[in-house]
């Protein structure tokens, strides 16, 4: 096959690459969602640049997890639901929809809170930031195509781009930069802490289903391989280069100032960031970015429920098919955008509901990445399956991040 893609002229192979380019792209500029951007922020405040590497060290874990999602929705043609009923049974299939649910719900919470948070630098109520939001998702996936939504989610993401401009903006100290990359107190439990959490912050269990399902509903075939790991190589590489810009910013001026300064929402990062960025920067630059991390994670959220779902019960999942033809495919991502925005109206404690989300997805991490490593050795076909070192490889980098994500997850319980 090697062979065979380097006799391709470059401009065809380029095509094609364009072609296949997006599945990786969107699930990944996702998973920078406005829940990473505010641990990004938090990490940078407490301990200036000192897991910045760590942002790079996540690269290649982000990619091997979600590569096994490329493969098996390749060489399977099926969405990660369908695989597992098919491959487990459709009692396993429900057990682990059942927690996508779970993930979705607590995911829209966050990203509609990310809006209303913008909402409010910019002056504009709860509610009609809400609408908007709600009415701009629903607007665009039922009057769409796969690769109409793909577009726009890209065009979305690409909002986050603008903070490498913040980071900038910050003048970070090379110096200080280069003594954080050095320096890890890894005998801090703060600290370790907060390694856990970035850690949790990389694999969603929707991002698995998201990119497994859009792989195979936009149709792509054994031949965009090769084109497909390298859309997904990319995203992993441009998700953390955010992630390390959000940090580099924070530690910049929150870090070097006010450490101490409380990073729950939003409008927290905004207004520490304020009186060293400019009120342009720290807030209407600094919110487009949050919009653009919200909306294209509501997006990607909503979807994989849509999907996961349709998977399990065996109604008709694909953006290919128009409303009426896939009733039930719009009702469930419409009834996840409206329960999202209804749920953030309504519900004003949002901090407690947001400990709990972050809990839930950490604990959920042992049962999402085995079923995909399981399906990885077992749904594939036998000359694309996992073996050898790699197999082993794979095994250890889902064991670490479950492991540290859980630990992760119940270091925030209290009295734990």
């Amino acid at each position: 096959m090697t062979a065979s893609i380097h006799s391709v002229p470059p401009a065809i192979r380029w095509k094609t690459f364009l072609t296949v380019l997006g599945p990786g792209l969107v699930v990944m500029l996702a998973d920078t969602d406005v829940g990473s951007v505010v641990t990004a922020a938090q990490s940078g405040a407490q301990w200036g640049y000192k897991l910045l590497l760590l942002q790079f060290i996540l690269m290649p874990i982000l990619y091997v997890v979600q590569e096994l999602t490329v493969r098996l929705g390749i060489f399977t043609r099926r969405g990660h639901g369908e695989l597992i009923r098919e491959t487990f049974g459709a009692r396993w299939a429900w057990v682990s929809v059942s927690g996508l649910g779970l993930a979705t719900i607590g995911a829209l919470l966050t990203e509609f809170s990310g809006v209303t948070g913008v909402g409010e630098l910019l002056g504009v109520p709860r509610w009609l930031s809400l609408c908007l939001a709600a009415g701009f998702l629903l607007a665009v996936v039922w009057t769409g195509s796969y690769r109409r939504v793909e577009r726009v989610a890209i065009a979305l993401g690409l909002f986050e781009l603008v903070f490498f401009w913040v980071a900038l903006a910050a003048h970070p100290d090379p110096t200080a930069v280069w003594n954080g990359l050095l320096h890890a107190p890894i005998n801090n439990p703060d600290y370790l802490y907060l390694v856990a959490a970035n850690i949790g912050a990389v694999i969603m269990p929707w991002m698995i289903f998201y990119q497994q399902s859009a792989v195979a509903d936009k149709g792509l075939t054994p031949e965009h391989y090769p084109h497909a790991r390298w859309d997904t190589a990319i995203g992993a590489v441009v998700t953390q280069l955010i992630m390390a810009a959000v940090l580099v910013a924070s530690a910049a001026t929150i870090g070097a100032h006010s450490p101490n300064a409380s990073l729950n929402t939003v409008g927290q990062i905004s207004e520490a960031l304020t009186p060293y960025l400019g009120d342009r920067l720290g807030r209407i630059i600094f919110g487009l970015g949050i919009l653009g991390a919200a909306m294209v994670a509501s997006i990607v959220v909503s979807l994989a429920a849509a999907w996961g779902f349709g998977e399990v019960t065996g109604y008709k999942h694909s953006l290919e098919h128009h409303p009426v033809e896939a009733p039930w495919f719009y009702l469930v991502f419409t009834a996840g955008v409206l329960g999202g925005a209804v749920l953030v109206y309504s519900v004003p404690d949002l901090v407690a509901l947001t400990l709990g989300v972050e809990v839930m997805n950490a604990l959920l991490l042992p049962l999402v990445l085995g079923f995909l490593v399981t399906l990885a050795i077992k749904a594939l076909p036998a000359e694309h399956r996992l073996r050898g070192a790699y197999l082993w490889l794979v095994i250890a980098v889902a064991g670490l991040t479950a492991t540290l994500g859980v630990y992760g997850g119940l270091s925030n319980l209290p009295g734990l």
